[in-house]
């Protein structure tokens, strides 16, 4: 893999964890404001980017099952973290946004 390829994996895994985490964040706010279906929108949103960014990472992954050798540049540990921080995002948004029905429920019934 050439260091061309690296840093545009590294940067596609950024964009795409970088909105993963915006449709994350978006969905726990449409939930604060009670439009549950808008937030599980954005979440499902959420959902598709990470596809995006695993599937670059997998290029990565498939490399190094192949034997080859890289240098690891800093961008690409940068976009690890990112997609790492996503992921844990949109798990706890789908957390608070179940809270958030729950209460709504209880408070509304």
């Amino acid at each position: 893999m050439t260091k061309d390829e690296l840093y545009n994996i590294s940067f596609q895994l950024i964009l795409h964890s970088g909105n993963a985490r915006s449709s994350a964040m978006e969905a726990i706010n449409e939930a604060k404001m009670e439009n549950f279906d808008e937030a599980k929108r954005k979440i499902t949103e959420s959902d598709e980017e990470l596809i995006l960014a695993h599937k670059f990472q997998t290029k990565l992954i498939q490399g190094e099952a192949r034997g080859e050798r890289f240098d690891i540049p800093i961008i690409l540990v940068h976009a690890q973290d990112h997609l790492m921080t996503a992921i844990t995002l949109k798990e706890l948004a789908n957390e608070i946004i179940e809270v958030r029905q729950d209460m709504h429920h209880l408070t509304n019934n």
